[in-house]
């Protein structure tokens, strides 16, 4: 069984399909929003075979002094995709924001969402 780590804010149409489509669903906090299971403990155990979410959420606030891929740390490390959602004109930008961590995750449109992640699952 496939199971979607996603974050607060994530469309719930987005999130009722994936449950229909028998793919479970698992809310995740960014360490800072308090909801869900904080990111930063994820482990293989929990079976995760991918992260969805909209760019907001892994861009911390200038005073933490960390940076989007300290917070996308345990999807790096157990190689969990991630798929950040954000208007396809900001594309450019947003690598610009999440620097060293933007060639690892993938970066979608909001409307292109169901279709781009389950094409990673299949």
């Amino acid at each position: 069984m496939k199971k979607v780590g996603y974050f607060e804010g994530t469309d719930s149409t987005l999130l009722a399909t994936l449950a229909v489509e028998g793919i479970d669903t698992l809310p995740l906090g960014n360490g800072e929003d308090g909801y869900g299971k904080y990111i930063g403990h994820i482990t293989k155990g929990d079976n995760i075979s991918l992260v969805v979410g909209y760019l907001h959420k892994v861009v911390p606030l200038a005073e933490m002094g960390t940076k989007p891929s300290d917070i996308l740390y345990s999807c790096t490390i157990h190689k969990i995709p991630v798929v950040l959602l954000a208007p396809k004109q900001l594309h450019e930008k947003a690598k610009r924001v999440l620097g060293d961590i933007a060639e690892k995750v993938k970066l979608v449109d909001p409307k292109d969402a169901l279709e781009e992640i389950m094409n990673i699952l299949k």
